[in-house]
């Protein structure tokens, strides 16, 4: 019975014997609201439209709508949309009658496995046609089985048709519970289905589980009557009370298939017919309807009631004390982090020495899994690295302060009292001017009715290279030219970075700063920014090497021009791919021009205008680009937007050489 704590494996055979009614499945939409909880558009033959909600560790059904969409997609559904969305459902099937939900996909020639766990913490995985996993939402690692990506993932507990009256015998005399807490627990019934069983059975449920497995057989003696003999587990005798729970097991299970009358019960929850002694509040002509009556929408947040309206110069006013509470802030946590350093004098000097050593020889990707895995307690203050500007977040007396270890403990120093000054000027500033400031008496002005300002995103190092993030959001950083060719391996390819570059003479050097599943987005990212573009090709092909196949060093008598490299081993090579590229303007998490592989930038940007190889120059070509999303832009966010969306930004992306608009 299904209960507000979650779905038993009983209520998911039910739940799914109704949805598998409804193949062929495509996939539309697939969203994810927070950690647990998933909502899929799934699409009929017939242009039938159903939506799947599936919370992990606690129940999932059809409902009739779903929550509004995130504003900003989650790094995970991104994910399953480029492997699954607009795939074919082609099975949906429960393991034995465990709380595991396995959606069988094909999309492409390929076949996937989407895989939802409703115990313990839930989980939903992605795997392969083999059940290699590619990618699950939390890893883990169990003492029988891990989680974990390029691992097989293995289903636990017995297959529907391995609980046989045998395999029921030798699971009650393994146990030292009662009955109904045995089926409950290590059937995985649940109490309430545990429970249902004993009474169909006609089994006591508080009988010993161990006593219930035990087989007597009777036998003649020799004139002097007859006696019961026990007979051996090993004997493969089955015991009646066995045979007894199993047809129950079918019965409920029949129940649930094709018996069902689905109700809310009275003070229980929902369940696919009613149990013998319950009465029914609610009754339904679905199991998936009662269990979307049963397990609501959350209810959305309601607005905050209108502030009152201010004059302009009482905002002005406001704004000015805010900002002398916010000046007094920060020149308390400066002073406070000052105190801090010099307070653990010893501890912050051992922090920099170390640091500094390690990391001449070393990679800061290296030293920040060496410290993760330390049990040393100076390696735990250790908050956060920051590699491009050789920096550490030291957790020290509750206070986080940033060392850059390349530095002494008082230029350490010297910067927070740097920043205590700054503040202080600007707090004697807001206080004269506050003093000048005067609201007239008497004087009201209407506020005016203008649109909240947008979060503008703020420069990155990065930015000044060519940039995107992956669909499954890692960094991806190029070279303009030879120049910051060289700059991005000298200073940024990193521990295990990969060196990605088009298999043509001329292009950028690509970093990718991570792993990442979606080397279709590198690789074209590489091709596009290179002289296989600026040629008017449409495709090309791409390799990846790693960090120690990189070399400046030539051979004897060789020379490597300035931007160049020597690549040295085996390269992994990506065939066929094609140019092309989109730039966008993208809302969240700040707003921005971005620009990149086609289906890493649709999935961002709000709007966006794709590219392949053409005619246009790159400047014709950013003009254009231009016009197409200012024309997509509502009018009155434009003006809003001028500061960001214009020739500069979108100039920044367009490859070398031709382009056309294709979106």
């Amino acid at each position: 019975m299904a209960t507000q704590k979650g779905m038993s494996g009983i209520d998911f055979t039910a739940m799914l014997f109704e949805l598998k009614s409804c193949l062929p499945l495509w996939i539309g939409k697939i969203y994810q609201y927070n950690i647990d909880t998933f909502g899929f558009r799934l699409n009929g033959e017939e242009r039938q439209k159903y939506n799947f909600i599936a919370e992990c560790a606690r129940r999932a059904h059809i409902s009739e709508a779903l929550m509004d969409a995130p504003k900003n997609p989650s790094g995970y559904s991104m994910f399953l949309r480029k492997y699954i969305q607009g795939g074919r459902v082609l099975d949906i099937s429960q393991y034995g009658i465990q709380r595991i939900i396995d959606f069988t996909i094909g999309k492409s020639e390929k076949q996937y496995h989407l895989i939802f766990e409703f115990f313990d913490d839930g989980n939903a995985i992605l795997c392969d046609e083999d059940y290699i996993i590619i990618n699950p939402l939390k890893n883990h690692t169990f003492k029988d089985r891990k989680v974990l990506p390029h691992v097989k993932y293995e289903f636990i507990g017995a297959a529907l048709d391995e609980i046989t009256p045998k395999y029921i015998r030798n699971m009650l005399e393994q146990s030292d519970k009662d009955l109904v807490r045995t089926l409950a627990g290590d059937l995985l019934l649940g109490g309430d289905y545990a429970e249902e069983l004993c009474a169909i059975a006609g089994i006591d449920k508080n009988a010993p589980a161990r006593e219930l497995a035990q087989v007597t057989q009777v036998t003649e003696g020799d004139g002097s009557g007859v006696s019961e003999v026990s007979v051996a587990s090993g004997s493969g005798a089955v015991s009646d009370a066995a045979q007894k729970i199993h047809a129950a097991l079918l019965e409920i299970l029949s129940h649930a298939q094709e018996g069902r009358k689905p109700v809310i019960a009275k003070n229980k929850g929902c369940c696919p017919f009613l149990f013998a002694g319950d009465s029914a509040v609610s009754e339904f002509d679905s199991y998936n309807k009662a269990l979307e009556a049963y397990y609501p929408m959350p209810k959305t947040t309601e607005k905050a009631s209108a502030k009152p309206k201010l004059t302009k110069e009482e905002v002005i006013r406001l704004r000015q004390q805010n900002a002398i509470k916010g000046f007094e802030k920060k020149i308390a946590e400066n002073q406070s982090k000052v105190d801090t350093i010099y307070a653990n004098y010893g501890q912050v000097s051992e922090v920099i020495s170390t640091l500094d050593a390690a990391s001449k020889q070393r990679s800061w990707q290296d030293i920040e899994k060496i410290l993760k895995g330390s049990d040393m307690p100076i390696a735990k203050t250790i908050k956060k690295i920051y590699p491009d500007t050789a920096s550490v977040d030291l957790l020290v007396d509750n206070t986080v302060i940033r060392l850059y270890i390349r530095e002494t403990i008082e230029q350490n120093a010297d910067r927070y009292y740097s920043e205590i000054k700054k503040y202080k000027k600007k707090k004697t500033g807001a206080e004269k001017a506050m003093e000048r400031f005067v609201v007239p008496a008497g004087k009201t002005e209407k506020k005016e009715n203008k649109k909240e300002g947008f979060s503008l995103l703020k420069p990155k190092w990065y930015h000044k290279y060519r940039w995107f993030y992956t669909s499954d959001g890692v960094l991806v950083i190029g070279g303009r030219d030879a120049g910051t060719n060289e700059e991005i391996v000298k200073k940024y390819l990193q521990g295990s970075d990969t060196f990605v570059h088009a298999d043509v003479h001329g292009g950028s050097v690509v970093i990718v700063k991570g792993e990442t599943q979606c080397w279709d987005e590198v690789a074209q990212f590489a091709l596009s920014y290179s002289n296989v573009w600026k040629n008017g090709h449409f495709t090309g092909d791409v390799y990846a090497a790693e960090r120690s196949q990189v070399s400046k060093t030539a051979e004897s008598g060789e020379f490597v021009a300035r931007g160049a490299f020597v690549i040295r081993g085996e390269r992994r090579y990506f065939r066929d791919v094609a140019a092309g590229l989109a730039i966008g303007l993208q809302y969240e998490p700040a707003v921005a021009v971005i620009g990149g592989p086609i289906t890493a930038v649709k999935a961002r940007a709000r709007y966006c205008v794709t590219l392949q190889p053409g005619q246009y120059e790159p400047n014709d070509a950013a003009k254009k680009v231009l016009k197409a999303l200012k024309n997509m832009v509502p009018e009155e966010e434009q003006k809003s937007l001028k500061n960001v969306l214009n020739t500069e930004t979108v100039a920044a992306f367009v490859p070398p050489g031709g382009s056309d608009i294709i979106e």
